[in-house]
């Protein structure tokens, strides 16, 4: 597909709901720079794209360190001219111990590439996307149900994800004035490779193991295009975008 002059930028796109999501912006005419820690992987996505993967640059990047994420934005810029959305995905999981045991270390990989990763490519964002012509861009950061109610052991994930809302919020505040759009997708049981488990079994509130309903991802990707398609004086602020039968609304 010809590209539709507009450049996105996502991060976690060797897999799972970031690979989905670059997939579907490449089909759609996008330029993508596909971030993530994996040269492999990124390139993996890109092959799968096919034709449409001539629209694509893979960017070796670890959003916990600021200078890569300077490196991935400029790299962005310099290949495609400027940056219209950026598909904040980048994140990982501690182990699922008891919160006493959590370690030190556990906790701050944790917070390093969810929370701090994503402020580092919202700043880098606001940057690129104040100074272009046209002027603005769009931000979507990618939440999850955490960010609304906790799995059993997850205080790490949890935290970082409640957290993610508050971001949201400043940032969609704080770009009115350069008319960056800012938004938050709240993804709850997509089926990719890592929550896979969940249609097997996993602890439940009241301490039961139990299947979880689970949803395509690429009806994800699409609610992610949606957004990014509407014009920039329009934001979906947030969007919840679930497996329909998950234990998330209710008592279960």
């Amino acid at each position: 597909m010809a590209s539709n002059n507009k450049t996105a930028i996502i991060t976690g796109a060797g897999s799972g709901i970031g690979k989905a999501v670059a997939l579907a912006f490449l089909n759609d005419g996008y330029r993508v720079a596909l971030a993530g820690r994996r040269q492999d992987a990124l390139e993996g996505t890109i092959k799968e794209a096919g034709e449409n993967g001539a629209n694509a640059i893979a960017v070796p990047t670890d959003v916990s360190d600021p200078t890569a994420v300077t490196n991935l934005f400029s790299t962005a810029r310099d290949k495609f001219g400027r940056v219209d959305v950026v598909f904040n995905n980048a994140g990982v999981n501690a182990p699922g111990v008891p919160l006493e045991e959590l370690t030190v270390d556990q906790w701050k990989n944790v917070v390093d590439i969810n929370l701090s990763g994503m402020f580092y490519c919202i700043q880098e964002a606001f940057r690129v996307m104040k100074d272009q012509d046209p002027r603005g861009g769009r931000i979507i950061n990618n939440g999850s149900i955490s960010a609304h109610a906790p799995r059993p052991n997850s205080a790490p994930y949890t935290a970082t994800k409640h957290a993610v809302t508050g971001l949201t919020k400043c940032a969609s505040l704080d770009g009115r004035k350069y008319d960056i759009a800012c938004g938050q997708i709240d993804i709850g049981n997509a089926m990719t490779e890592l929550a896979a488990r969940m249609a097997k079994g996993v602890p439940q509130a009241d301490g039961s193991i139990k299947p979880e309903a689970m949803m395509k991802v690429n009806e994800v990707a699409s609610a992610a295009l949606y957004m990014a398609s509407l014009p920039l004086d329009t934001n979906v602020q947030f969007m919840t975008i679930m497996a329909t039968k998950m234990p998330f609304v209710g008592r279960g």
